[in-house]
């Protein structure tokens, strides 16, 4: 979505992230001038899936591009109500579907049924809108919430290669010949 907005040409997100520009932007937005469905109602379990969502506010942006009678690439006027609306949709969509997993776990007996702990990392966790709404959601719920610093909930994919670091240095679950492995990419 920051891509799409052009977020890099804004004066005041041109050297951040795309996340983090939204969560900047969204701050002085306003959320209810834009709503999007959220996604995968019909279906009751925990998926996450935000294609559909990615898809509305795409349409919503070119709606909102030729109302405004600007080119894709140039900085619609509502763009802080957009990533407001969308950073919204985004947290009530998780909210919903963590919720979902810990009735799940509560349920099955998967937890421990003294001090239930919600952990939360990777990107998602440095928006401390996302971060307040799931710390509401594990409040209301008895569970303690915990989360790294906003400094270290970086890209997933850092976290997995810095785990695999790890594990290369402690000898644990490393194959070290990959002779004999066969693999498909999906």
């Amino acid at each position: 979505v920051a891509r799409r907005l052009s977020l890099r040409k804004h004066p005041e997100c041109h050297s951040m992230a795309g996340g983090k520009a939204i969560e900047h932007l969204a701050q002085s937005g306003n959320q209810e001038r834009l709503t999007f469905p959220l996604p995968m109602q019909q279906y009751r379990n925990c998926d996450f899936s935000f294609s559909g969502l990615q898809n509305l506010v795409y349409n919503a942006i070119v709606q909102k591009e030729k109302e405004e009678g600007i080119q894709e690439g140039e900085i619609l006027s509502c763009v802080k109500d957009v990533a407001a609306a969308v950073q919204h949709a985004v947290t009530v969509h998780i909210i919903q579907r963590t919720y979902r997993a810990m009735l799940f776990c509560i349920k099955n007996s998967i937890l421990p049924s003294k001090n239930p702990t919600l952990v939360v990392s990777g990107g998602v966790a440095s928006n401390q809108y996302i971060r307040k709404g799931l710390q509401n959601l594990a409040d209301a719920n008895d569970f303690a919430l915990l989360c790294p610093p906003p400094r270290l909930c970086t890209d997933n994919g850092v976290m997995i290669a810095w785990n695999g670091i790890e594990r290369l240095r402690a000898g644990l679950g490393v194959l070290h010949s990959t002779a004999g492995i066969r693999y498909e990419p999906r």
